[in-house]
């Protein structure tokens, strides 16, 4: 599924920009927010449908409806069951759900809704206390794979969240088995912050969680970052500390935020969304509103994006799947 937006078709959707201009695809465009008011996914539905009305990519205000239940399924179920080619609808979604996905505690597979664009995301980062006995990366990875059950390690998802599997992948890139990787001691905690406190309190050892909740922490000095889990090291304050993959070890683990679209909703009109939201992130406005909330503006749109999403499935998948939480 998807539809390549090469330069010709960029310079199509310009030309007919007069036609897509006077409503986001439709009259009465709307975002739905799988969550209560007040989550991340009700910030990236009222952000964006508040930028897209202002830079007069919408001709009238994005409706928000918030559609909590079971992370995310209960509006998957409703956009792939009743609204899969509205083309007036656009759906907030993360790693979180993706994740969700992957362990297939949704009712369908990603393949059932159309992929639109990741416009920013947390970056995963490894820490230690300041005088922990671990230096790099490979110290501490080394120091799980002689002995798993050697360091008690923690973050802000249970066992089988986002946290844990990207501190799995990190051990799977250093050589774990899965049965290894099964042996390794994790904590969670309700939150960046919480994990970083019991961290300072010596209860754990290393915390994997996201850069923006507990950035605080960092550039006051009170905790060390051994890896950043981004594609390319970060800017600004952090432009000092290496990457996953610059110390040996190719993760890549972004808490991202984006969107999808119905599953049926025509290439054109999905082209139309995919260029509308990808002159969102280009705003100003977009860019100070992201790292307002702690989110790098990062963007994949279109047939990226979908390819993106299926290789972190694939990726989640099998590693839920050799640690037994999916069969």
């Amino acid at each position: 599924m998807g539809f390549v937006i090469g330069r010709g078709a960029r310079a199509a959707l310009v030309a007919v920009g007069a036609l897509s201009l006077a409503g986001f695809v439709g009259p009465r465009p709307e975002c739905i927010a799988p969550s209560a008011p007040g989550g991340g996914w009700d910030f990236t539905c009222r952000t964006v449908g508040r930028l897209l009305h202002e830079l007069k990519l919408a001709d009238q205000p994005v409706q928000v409806t918030n559609m909590p239940g079971a992370t995310g399924a209960v509006a998957f179920a409703n956009v792939t069951s009743r609204r899969a080619a509205d083309n007036n609808l656009i759906v907030a979604t993360s790693t979180v759900g993706l994740t969700q996905i992957a362990q297939r505690r949704y009712p369908g597979e990603a393949d059932q809704v159309r992929w639109l664009g990741m416009l920013g995301a947390d970056t995963g980062v490894v820490l230690v206390r300041p005088d922990s006995r671990f230096k790099t990366l490979a110290d501490f990875l080394n120091a799980v794979k002689e002995n798993p059950e050697s360091v008690v390690t923690g973050g802000s998802s249970s066992v089988g969240g986002y946290d844990h599997l990207r501190m799995l992948q990190l051990t799977q890139k250093a050589g774990l088995s899965p049965a290894d990787m099964k042996r390794i001691r994790w904590v969670y905690y309700d939150g960046g912050g919480p994990a970083v406190t019991q961290l300072l309190g010596e209860h754990v050892e290393v915390v994997v969680t996201d850069l923006g909740e507990i950035a605080g922490f960092v550039e006051a000095g009170q905790v060390r970052v051994l890896g950043v889990m981004s594609e390319a090291r970060l800017g600004g304050a952090f432009a000092s500390i290496p990457t996953a993959r610059e110390q040996g070890f190719d993760v890549v683990g972004l808490n991202w935020r984006g969107f999808y679209t119905g599953g049926k909703v025509s290439d054109a009109d999905y082209n139309t969304m995919v260029e509308k939201l990808h002159q969102l992130y280009e705003s100003d406005g977009w860019k100070e509103a992201a790292r307002r909330s702690g989110l790098q503006p990062t963007w994949k749109g279109g047939p990226e994006f979908a390819t993106f999403v299926n290789g972190m499935i694939e990726d989640l998948r099998g590693l839920s799947r050799d640690i037994g939480i999916i069969q």
